[in-house]
């Protein structure tokens, strides 16, 4: 009897809804390819519940990127979909504007003395991102945390944190002026006005998770992109423990472009992105680049910054029908089949 094929091990860099549409399409390519699935996520986030848990906690972690790329992960079973949409739930403030209906709320018995709801401390914190910071206090070992959180949604695949304890994210800028500036945490170098000259890290040496660096090492494809390019993507290249491991690692390679550009990348062309990733990391070998055929533009520029990097241009249709620049996970996931597939 024929052994079963040894499944594709595939390694997703990035964060927030760029890394879910990534993984999301790679379930989608599951159906058809046996893969062992692995999220590397960045740790960067210092905005909305991610960073008041890391002012008011001190968390360890930013949740909120590692929380949404379990929910991606998740399995298809009724309760497992159940409880990743739970992890999604984002607490909502419970003093409506003068005027408006409060919100509909379920409530136990009445007491005598209310609560005091002029400070809503529960407001915009998502149920998943709670739960992971609990399990981060309570096991003392994010690993063990994001391992737990997985079995409970059932993941069909592992996530795991780009580095051991959060990072700040810290940019040099040039405005319309033509003016310098130093723009520091992850939220406001995501929505700065101006061009980025650079980004780095803050510790510029952060400790690289040796999972995810061991997941590298054992990998067959490492696939970058999509996402917000300077704040989910590059950071993975300026942990120094994780590029090394992304260089030396005998998987090949994969960029999945942007369809759009962000406020943070505003004005950069396709071509820029694949110049900028190899900026960063200029011994990074790319083996295939993959573009939407509609939203690439003007495909040779591409395609040459694509064999700078020793990569091949695929172009296919992975957009959304409705015209918007987002990535739709099932298309993606059909595009990448043959990519994936043709290294068996």
């Amino acid at each position: 009897m024929t052994a079963p094929a040894r499944p594709i091990r595939v390694v997703a860099f990035g964060g927030g809804h760029g890394l879910s549409a990534s993984l999301r399409a790679l379930r989608h390519a599951a159906r058809e390819l046996p893969l062992d699935i692995t999220a590397i996520v960045t740790v960067g986030d210092d905005g909305g519940s991610s960073g008041r848990l890391r002012v008011e906690r001190d968390a360890l972690l930013p949740p909120g990127d590692l929380r949404q790329a379990l929910a991606a992960l998740a399995d298809d079973h009724p309760h497992a979909q159940l409880t990743a949409t739970l992890m999604q739930h984002r607490f909502v403030a419970m003093s409506p504007p003068d005027g408006a209906a409060p919100p509909p709320v379920l409530r136990g018995p009445r007491i005598e003395r209310r609560a005091d709801r002029s400070k809503d401390t529960l407001a915009g914190h998502a149920v998943g991102n709670l739960l992971l910071l609990g399990l981060m206090e309570m096991l003392g070992d994010p690993v063990r945390a994001l391992d737990h959180a997985a079995a409970m949604v059932g993941a069909r695949g592992r996530v795991l944190p780009m580095a051991l304890h959060a990072v700040g994210i810290e940019a040099d800028v040039i405005d319309g002026a033509g003016r310098r500036s130093t723009i520091r945490g992850q939220h406001s170098v995501a929505v700065v006005d101006g061009r980025v000259e650079a980004v780095r890290l803050e510790p510029a040496d952060p400790p690289a998770c040796p999972q995810a660096v061991e997941a590298v090492g054992a990998a067959d494809w490492l696939i970058f992109g999509p996402g917000s390019w300077y704040t989910s993507v590059l950071p993975h290249l300026l942990v120094p423990g994780l590029a090394r491991a992304i260089v030396a690692s005998p998987a090949r390679r994969l960029v999945t472009l942007n369809l759009g550009t962000d406020k943070e990348t505003h004005g950069l062309s396709a071509a820029g992105h694949l110049g900028t990733l190899h900026g960063y990391l200029p011994s990074l070998r790319v083996d295939t680049v993959l573009a939407d055929e509609k939203w690439a533009g003007e495909p040779e520029p591409v395609r040459v910054a694509a064999q700078r990097m020793g990569a091949e241009l695929v172009l296919a249709p992975v957009a959304v029908a409705d015209g918007s620049p987002r990535h739709d996970p099932e298309a993606l996931g059909v595009a990448l089949v043959p990519v994936l597939g043709a290294a068996r």
